[in-house]
C-alpha cells in the first residue's frame, strides 16, 4: 500500500510539482509519489516528545543520523523523512521502506527550510528531491 493512499495527506499529482526549485537532493529509498508536508528538524528524543504532544501527522522530518532510533514513536505518522547521512540500507532507510514512508538518504541541502515551512519530497524519479512549496 502506498503512503499517500493510507490517509491521502500530503500526496500531490505530478502536474503540481515545481520542477525547477530543487533545494535538496539525495538517494531515494524506494519509488514513491511526491508528498507535501511541514518541515521539522528532529535532533534528539526531546524533539520527538515535543512532537508527540501535538502530532506528527503532516510532518517531513529532517534527521542527521542515519542510525537514529528516536523517531520510532512517530514514524508511522510522518509524511516523509529527509536524512542528511546514510544510505537506503541504513536504519532510517530500512524502517522507512517497511513503513512505506517516502525517504531521502544522504541528502545534500542547498538551503535548509525553516521549521514550519512547507516542502515537497519527491521520490518518483532517479534521485530523491526536496522542493519548497509556496
Amino acid at each position: 500500500m502506498e503512503r499517500g493512499s493510507r490517509s491521502g495527506r500530503g500526496r500531490v499529482e505530478s502536474s503540481d510539482r515545481m520542477e525547477d526549485r530543487v533545494i535538496g537532493r539525495g538517494t531515494r529509498v524506494f519509488e514513491a509519489a511526491p508528498v507535501r508536508g511541514e518541515w521539522r528538524r528532529l535532533e534528539d528524543p526531546d524533539d520527538v516528545l515535543d512532537l508527540m504532544d501535538t502530532s506528527a501527522t503532516g510532518i517531513v522530518a529532517c534527521v542527521v543520523d542515519a542510525g537514529a532510533t528516536f523517531l520510532a514513536p512517530v514514524f508511522d505518522d510522518l509524511t516523509a523523512v529527509v536524512c542528511l547521512s546514510g544510505t537506503p540500507v541504513s536504519h532510517i532507510g530500512i524502517v522507512s521502506r517497511e513503513y512505506r514512508i517516502p525517504c531521502i538518504m544522504g541528502a545534500a541541502l542547498d538551503a535548509e527550510p525553516s521549521a514550519g515551512d512547507h516542502v515537497e519530497v519527491d521520490c518518483s524519479g532517479e534521485d530523491g528531491l526536496l522542493r519548497p512549496v509556496s
